[in-house]
């Protein structure tokens, strides 16, 4: 026998069963709702950002190399797709003074990294202005440099050359 009661929202169902409607409507909502979130994840791309420096020093250069980007993971057509941004910056510095490098006619620096690295080539006609020299880009959909990879760095000046490796001393600790 069933039996409606407009008081309290209950419906009397035989006996002693009852059902609320109104808890009823709330999980009803409640389940909507976590569907809607599942459908979203599912749509929706995982980004991992990274910024990772790296740094080092000869006897007469110390340099710093910094990668700074994202990682976009997602599903398309039930297929995984990735796709990452990133920025690099290479500063070499020399240690000593400006005037102890006025007599450079040449200066070649090169680093190189598991996403490729960077190098140039500066002729001097008249003394170096400065001590510091810059080397960065940007690029979309290329290789992602390692957070504990070590990475070389060799620089000839004139008849002179130094090789040294920069490290990233705040990778995580669980990095091998």
């Amino acid at each position: 026998m069933l039996r409606a009661w407009s008081r309290g929202n209950y419906f009397r169902v035989g006996g002693e069963n009852q059902i609320n409607i109104q808890g009823a409507v709330k999980l009803k909502n409640i389940l909507t709702l976590l569907f809607t979130i599942m459908v979203l994840t599912a749509c929706s791309n995982e980004k991992i950002h990274y910024d990772y420096k790296y740094n080092g020093e000869g006897e007469y250069w110390k340099a710093q190399y910094s990668f700074k980007g994202t990682e976009i993971w997602g599903k398309k057509d039930g297929t995984i797709t990735y796709s990452n941004e990133n920025n690099d910056n290479f500063v070499l510095t020399y240690k000593g003074s400006l005037e102890e490098i006025s007599t450079v006619k040449t200066l070649e620096y090169s680093y190189k990294t598991s996403a490729g690295g960077g190098s140039s080539t500066m002729e001097f006609d008249e003394p170096p202005t400065e001590v510091t020299f810059k080397h960065g880009g940007k690029s979309g959909n290329g290789a992602k440099v390692n957070e504990d990879e070590v990475i070389q760095v060799n620089v000839k000046w004139d008849d002179y050359e130094e090789t040294f490796e920069l490290h990233n001393k705040n990778r995580r600790k669980d990095s091998y």
